[in-house]
C-alpha cells in the first residue's frame, strides 16, 4: 500500500506550551502543532509570531507537525 501524500499549510504561531504550539493557518482554523525531528536536531528555537508550515495526515487535521520555521 502506497503512503498517502500529506497536506501542508502555512500559518502563524499563536501560543507555545511545552512540546506543541497553536498555529493558526492561513484560513484562520487554530491547531496544535509539534516539532519535527530535524527542526529539534538542530536546536531551530521557535516562538510566537513566527510563520511556520505544517505537514497534517489526511486522517486528522486537527494536528499537524512544523516542519519548517519561515523567516
Amino acid at each position: 500500500m502506497a503512503k498517502e501524500a500529506s497536506i501542508t499549510v502555512n500559518g502563524k504561531v499563536i501560543e507555545n506550551f511545552k512540546d506543541e504550539y497553536k498555529v493558526e493557518l492561513e484560513n484562520g482554523f487554530i491547531v496544535t502543532a509539534h516539532v519535527s525531528g530535524k527542526i529539534r536536531m538542530n536546536m531551530i528555537r521557535i516562538l510566537p509570531g513566527d510563520h511556520v508550515t505544517v505537514e497534517f495526515s489526511p486522517y486528522d487535521l486537527t494536528r499537524g507537525r512544523i516542519i519548517y520555521r519561515l523567516k
